[in-house]
């Protein structure tokens, strides 16, 4: 069976960002996650990050779009 929610140390590991960064993500919402158990752990559900990989693609190319890369004096 396929594991279904992520710590967010394996959050961090998968995105190559800190702990520190995915705990942030997670708190101002754009990741949604859950807390579970006594000490209230954070879990991702694993297609939640992979909406948030794809929309993150989806901004980057909107960002790339909107700002080609070229010098000046290019056509």
């Amino acid at each position: 069976m396929a594991q279904r929610f992520l710590q967010l140390a394996e959050v961090s590991e998968i995105l190559n960002i800190s702990s520190a960064q995915a705990y942030a993500l997670v708190r101002s919402g754009e990741l949604p996650a859950i807390k579970v158990g006594g000490r209230g752990q954070w879990r991702v559900e694993v297609t939640e990050l992979e909406t948030y990989i794809q929309r993150m693609y989806a901004e980057t190319r909107s960002f790339v779009q909107a700002h080609p890369f070229g010098g000046a004096g290019e056509e």
